[in-house]
């Protein structure tokens, strides 16, 4: 059995200018090429989608801005699970989709990565995964700290996947990931 790859809130959402500060401009192409691997190779895969409760935010789910980015649409036959929190494990299926398709390895990515995308890999992690987390295929957003420090989503970047390395997951590039997606194991 493959990893599944697990992609995160790639909604058109991503493109609204609450977002000003998002990074990583290459990520939703390298999701994409991720996404025609797996699909090649007939691994599994899952899309998470974002379902606000807030009626204002962008991924509410009576805005156009709730559907998929069309680089990483799901296909009729994918699995799609929905989210109203910030982890796709909390208060979704998301752990019985990974059991019936016997998963124990995901290839993760998506949006925001200290958001949705941290907190599912933590989670995914302490569940007892292994989790590779592709962060060239990841998003950022810059952030305002307790202090009033700005940081650039490259800084957010960087200091979230060196955070998540090692301990909850294994933080790779997608170009790796693309050579070994038909192991059970990436190296």
């Amino acid at each position: 059995m493959s990893a599944t790859l697990v992609l995160i809130d790639m909604q058109q959402a991503m493109d609204d200018p609450i977002f000003a500060s998002q990074g990583q401009p290459e990520a939703l192409g390298r999701a994409a090429a991720l996404l025609a691997r797996w699909r090649d190779q007939g691994n599994p895969i899952v899309h998470i989608r974002h379902d606000s409760m807030d009626p204002s935010s962008p991924y509410a789910p009576e805005k156009p801005t709730n559907a998929f980015k069309a680089e990483v649409a799901p296909l009729d036959h994918e699995t799609i699970v929905e989210k109203r929190t910030n982890n796709a494990f909390v208060g979704t299926d998301l752990m019985q989709v990974l059991e019936e398709i016997g998963s124990s390895e995901l290839v993760v990515c998506g949006v925001h990565l200290q958001d949705c995308v941290e907190s599912t890999v933590r989670m995914a992690g302490n569940l007892g995964f292994m989790v590779y987390l592709a962060g060239d295929a990841t998003v950022s957003l810059g952030q305002t700290d307790i202090n009033g420090k700005k940081w650039s989503a490259d800084d957010v970047h960087a200091l979230t996947l060196g955070i998540l390395d090692g301990q909850y997951a294994k933080v790779v590039n997608s170009e790796d990931l693309m050579i070994d997606s038909d192991a059970t194991a990436v190296h």
